[in-house]
């Protein structure tokens, strides 16, 4: 017995499809047929970009390359953050250790 996978879609392959719907205006039912995807993915997808031109962020992979940018930004000052304030107490720590060795 196979357990069967679900197909994975590139961000960009998310994006051109999510713009044939916001931006061209065709109908959902339309564009899932001429692709041969599910109607709500394709409906989920043209929320998601919509969501993401009005400034709200999903959970979901982000579809335009600005939002995946942003999350990476994130990521990247969320670890400097933690780094900092790592050596902020490390340094705390050889301090204290220092003024004891002097008394």
């Amino acid at each position: 017995m196979t357990k069967q996978t679900r197909p994975t879609y590139s961000p960009e392959f998310k994006l051109e499809v999510a713009q044939q719907v916001v931006d061209m205006r065709r109908p959902v039912r339309d564009v899932a047929e001429s692709l041969g995807l599910g109607k709500s993915t394709v409906d989920k997808w043209a929320r998601q970009l919509r969501n993401e031109r009005n400034g709200q962020l999903s959970s979901a992979t982000p579809l335009t390359p600005d939002q995946i940018k942003i999350r990476e930004l994130e990521r990247k000052i969320k670890d400097l953050e933690t780094d900092n304030t790592i050596l902020k107490k490390a340094s705390a720590l050889l301090i204290q250790d220092s003024l004891k060795g002097f008394r």
